[in-house]
This record gives structure tokens, sequence and C-alpha cells, in this order.
């Protein structure tokens, strides 16, 4: 059976908390937050991102889809389900930006820099999506707007990366120059998120127990 790890919400707002200083120095100037795993992430992110004197970074949202497929697996007590995630192939696109929207309301993604936010690294599907997508839409609206001279970067935010081999990759230079960030590299476990929990006190009781505080 695949061991699983609790998360509380208490520990999600620490591993937020230790990696805000190194995403500052990439002073990013907005969040895409991937749903439904990284919109807790993102606003608490938000918090701890913020400058004296400055507005709040703003987030938007985009929904993808990998984890389609269940197997039976022993009863969680958190959950009271009796299914575990297997990770699905094919990523789907539910929800994407409106860039034309976006620009109309000054917040074009030309130019700037771009944090993704999601709470878990598995095989690194959604995230090469996500990336890849954004950036080719990113390239395709700078274009059309005469903007093509101005540098948009990605960046990635994780609380989890699974240390496990990886079905996609991301680009070498977000790599090498360090513009992905995992607040904690893990073995290949089955991760219990707090929002994914029907009792969220049993939740974190287990969380504490396992010393996930």
């Amino acid at each position: 059976m695949v061991e699983k790890v609790y998360i509380s919400y208490n520990h999600v707002h620490k591993l937020c908390q230790r990696s805000a200083e190194e995403i500052k120095k990439f002073k990013p100037d907005l969040m895409v937050a991937i749903g439904g795993g990284g919109f807790i992430p993102a606003r608490i992110l938000r918090t701890f991102l913020k400058t004296p004197g400055s507005k709040n970074i703003p987030i938007q949202a985009i929904g993808l889809s990998l984890y389609e497929e269940y197997v039976s697996n022993a009863t969680d007590p958190a959950e009271g389900v009796s299914q575990a995630e297997e990770a699905g192939v094919e990523v789907i696109r539910t929800q994407w930006l409106d860039f034309n929207t976006l620009e109309s309301h000054a917040l074009s993604l030309i130019g700037k820099n771009i944090l993704v936010v999601d709470e878990v690294d598995d095989t690194r599907t959604t995230l090469h999506y996500a990336i890849s997508e954004l950036a080719k839409d990113v390239k395709v609206q700078a274009e059309k707007l005469g903007r093509s001279d101005e540098v948009t970067k990605f960046f990635v935010f994780v609380l989890h990366n699974k240390d496990k081999p990886k079905r996609a990759q991301l680009p070498d230079e977000m790599m090498a120059e360090g513009r992905y960030i995992a607040a904690e590299t893990v073995p290949d476990v089955w991760i219990a998120y707090p929002w994914e929990a029907t009792d969220i006190d049993l939740q974190t009781k287990l969380s504490e127990e396992q010393g996930n505080i």
C-alpha cells in the first residue's frame, strides 16, 4: 500500500512563509494558480510576498484536470472514502485566461515575471502543460500587439515535489536559473491536503502525529 502523508493548514502556511523569501528575489508581478490545489497556497503566499506600501500581487486562475481515474484502496479516515488517486496521462483544460480581458484591465502577462503555483509536482505533466501553453499564448498576444521585444519570464512554486521520474519536463533555462521552487521534496507518497478532508480535526490530528506541523 502507498504510504499516505497528511498535511495540515498550519503546515501549508509555514511552507509558504518559508519559501517566500526565495521567491521575493524574482520579484513576481502576477501569480497564476492552478486549480484547485494551487488556490490556497497562492493566497497564503501573496501575504508573505507583499512589501510595505505596495499593492497585492494579482492572482489569476486556470483549471487543469489530470487526476481522473481511481482505484480501490483502504478507507481513508479523514476523507471517509475508499479510493486512491492514480495519475492520469491527459491534461484537460477546464478554465483558462482571457488574454483580451486581462489586457484591457492592465493585467497583461506580457513582459512580466509570472509565478505559477500548484500544490504538488507529481509527474510534472500538469506543470509542463501550464508553462508551455501560457508561454505560447503570451507570445501570440505579444506579436499581435507589437510587443515581442518584451521579456516574459515564468516561475514555478509548489508545496511538494515528489522525488520520482517525471513524465514531462520544464524548460532547461527555468531549472538552470532556479526559477523552479519546491518548499519540500518528498518521496513518492500519497499526499493528503487539508482542503480535501471532510473531517478537518482528524486531518490536523493525523498531520501532527506524522510531524507535519
